[in-house]
């Protein structure tokens, strides 16, 4: 070996290692059952939710594809899996526990040294060398353990020549059904080589199946972050530039000589192949409210199966049901151009997310509460932030709070609506997704201030407790203005809360009092969804899309109207129909709702921004154009505001934690001029 290909492949097992002890933390919280892990593992730390749910979807899907290939090939008298880069997989002895393994033969290999530390634990943990029972052998050459049933290879994976010969040994069968599972491995040598493999397991044995699990979509912002993650740890992802997404994946195995293929992104695999209880029980395990970036990860995680002379043919993946990226690409009706916001100011204060901005006087912005970066920590935020535009630029500044020792309570997902042109109301929000929802809080600013410096702008924070509080307990729901019978309410609907993960209930809080009126509604109720967009339009309200109660976007648009004596729920039917969305945000102007940004399924674009003709109801997706930004632009848990004299868009803040490749916060605020758009309907 050259000195950079050891160290290469000393990156490579890095990255195999934590991914062990990271689906060890998922077996201990009870998302996979998997009492060998932790055998073969040694080190625990405990992992966040999120990587839970990730690598719970991967054990899922890798032992729905092996069970499958065991269940169709027990007529055979003999069959064999082979696992590549099995690194310190637990699957032949969860296999062999559940009585799996009859007349199945399974193949390990690693890198010697990996293969040689995972013989070593074996022989070692008597609960380990009970099931495979150790039959000696090992030490010659390049099999560092030997049982009946069971085979490790210290070999490595790009040397083909050295990898067959070592197979051959070991006994590998080329006539009889054999399983070739790839998980994460491939993708780490060079395409020539990986290519390489596939084109040898299609060409060298007569009834092959093949299992792959890696990472697609390079080039959209959660792709990049994902990217930037892996060059990081000196162990780049080789085959995405070359194979993006699914179609080039199954295009692949195709040309390399597989006649089947089937393949589809984690989104697809959780809704399909994960039934409904099964969903539930995973949903229920930990408090959890990254909905976004789980989404994001499995829309960038595929799994594939590929097969070749079986009979019957091996189809594990083969949906029935209506599959996401099966719809081909969005169509988008243009595009429009972002550009970064010219702020006069050294202030980074808007690199968050789960925050609210809203609009307190014109070209006054306020943004507060959110999750991001303060004095070079990641943290809730404490710090309100105002932007205001004078003389054609933006300037920025931290407002001075008039009563500091006020409990702000550091809260995300709250809204803030403005009541007067002093005073605002936040409603809800939360700190950790463990504890109950926070209550509500007047914000007061004076009336008249010099509207050009953000030094002069002074917030009062007034604590409340108003009768009608245990209806604000709640976060990622949404408050918006109505008129009834010409006295102005807030509208509170939907989000979610610590017992409740999703809500479909509302309340009409009268802004003189805030206390709950009752005000009768009729028509088709929305069902209850959290992370939504809700504007005041003629008197009413709006509401597009959100999460509902499985975890799945929705598509739907309401229209609660005043009538004489209440409300009516009304269905705004688009047409195409909207694509289901949730966490993006939203605002009405000129008869048309705009949505911006949000995270749907359709995993080969992100969403840009869509306009509904509330008129005819026609339905228009326009991608933003990022090539003058120089870092990914995220739009999911940002905050927008519409300035409908320039028919600008503002976008602030936004992004997350991208799975356990580290936190993207959108830099600097974004300018987006709508006016072509809005003029050409």
């Amino acid at each position: 070996f050259s000195a950079s290909a050891v160290s290469l492949s000393r990156q490579v097992q890095g990255t195999g290692g934590s991914s062990a002890v990271s689906k060890c933390s998922a077996a201990a919280r009870g998302y996979i059952q998997d009492r060998f892990l932790r055998l073969l593992v040694g080190r625990q730390r405990r992992r966040a939710p999120l990587v839970h749910r990730g690598y719970y979807i991967r054990a899922r899907a890798v032992d729905h594809c092996v069970q499958d290939f065991l269940l169709k090939t027990q007529s055979h008298p003999r069959t064999q899996i082979l696992s590549l880069g099995a690194g310190l997989d637990s699957l032949y002895f969860r296999l062999k526990d559940m009585g799996l393994l009859h007349h199945t033969v399974v193949y390990e290999v690693d890198f010697p040294n990996v293969a040689w530390q995972k013989a070593t634990l074996i022989k070692k943990m008597k609960e380990l060398s009970a099931l495979v029972g150790d039959i000696g052998g090992e030490g010659l050459g390049v099999i560092t353990f030997s049982g009946e049933d069971y085979k490790l290879l210290g070999v490595d994976l790009s040397e083909l020549s050295e990898l067959e010969r070592a197979l051959g040994e070991a006994g590998l069968d080329n006539e009889i059904p054999t399983l070739f599972i790839a998980e994460v491995v491939l993708t780490y040598m060079e395409n020539r080589r990986s290519d390489a493999l596939i084109q040898w397991a299609a060409e060298h044995f007569s009834q092959a199946c093949f299992l792959l699990y890696e990472q697609m979509h390079p080039e959209d912002p959660f792709g990049r972050v994902m990217q930037q993650h892996f060059s990081q740890l000196n162990s780049a992802l080789q085959s995405l530039a070359q194979y993006p997404d699914c179609e080039a994946q199954q295009r692949r195995f195709f040309e390399k000589g597989w006649t089947e293929c089937s393949v589809m992104d984690m989104n697809e695999f959780f809704t399909c192949y994960t039934p409904e209880d099964e969903q539930q029980r995973v949903q229920a395990l930990e408090p959890f409210d990254e909905y976004e970036e789980w989404h994001l990860k499995c829309s960038h995680y595929f799994v594939l199966t590929a097969s070749k002379g079986m009979e019957p043919s091996w189809t594990p993946l083969l949906s029935n049901m209506t599959v996401p990226h099966r719809d081909g690409p969005v169509r988008m009706a243009g595009s429009i151009t972002a550009a970064v916001c010219a702020i006069h100011s050294e202030i980074s204060g808007l690199r968050r997310y789960g925050h609210h901005s809203v609009l307190i006087k014109p070209n006054v912005i306020l943004t507060t509460g959110g999750f991001g970066e303060e004095d070079g920590q990641h943290c809730r935020m404490r710090n309100f932030h105002v932007l205001i535009k004078h003389a054609g630029y933006w300037k920025a500044g931290c407002v001075k709070k008039e009563n500091p020792d006020k409990r702000w309570d550091e809260r995300l997902y709250h809204t803030v609506s403005c009541l007067s042109n002093s005073l605002a109301l936040v409603v809800g929000g939360r700190t950790s997704p463990s504890r109950s929802g926070l209550g509500m809080l007047w914000l007061k600013f004076p009336e008249t201030c010099n509207a050009s410096d953000p030094d002069d702008i002074t917030v009062e924070l007034v604590s409340l407790q108003p009768a009608a509080e245990p209806a604000a307990l709640r976060w990622r729901h949404s408050t918006t203005e109505v008129i009834f019978k010409g006295e102005k309410y807030l509208f509170l609907y939907g989000g979610r809360s610590a017992v409740e993960p999703v809500l479909g209930d509302w309340y009409f809080l009268h802004t003189q009092e805030l206390s709950c009126t009752v005000i009768p509604v009729e028509g088709p109720v929305p069902e209850s969804r959290h992370s939504h967009s809700a504007c005041s339009w003629k008197g009413g309200v709006l509401i597009a899309g959100g999460l509902g109660v499985a975890e799945q976007p929705l598509g739907s648009v309401f229209f609660l109207r005043e009538l004489q004596h209440g409300f009516q729920w009304q269905t705004v039917e688009t047409h195409p129909p909207l694509i289901p969305r949730y966490s993006h945000t939203a605002h009405v102007h000129h008869g048309k709702l705009l949505l911006v940004g949000g995270v749907w399924f359709h995993s080969s674009s992100v969403p840009g921004i869509t306009v509904i003709d509330l008129m005819t109801g026609l339905c228009l997706d326009y991608a933003i154009n990022v090539e003058h930004l120089e870092w990914p632009l995220m739009l999911h848990n940002h905050s927008s505001v519409f300035l409908p004299n320039e028919e600008e868009l503002l976008l602030i803040g936004g992004g997350g934690n991208c799975f356990s490749f580290g936190t993207h916060l959108n830099p600097e605020p974004v300018s987006l001029s709508l006016s072509n758009i809005l003029t050409s309907h």
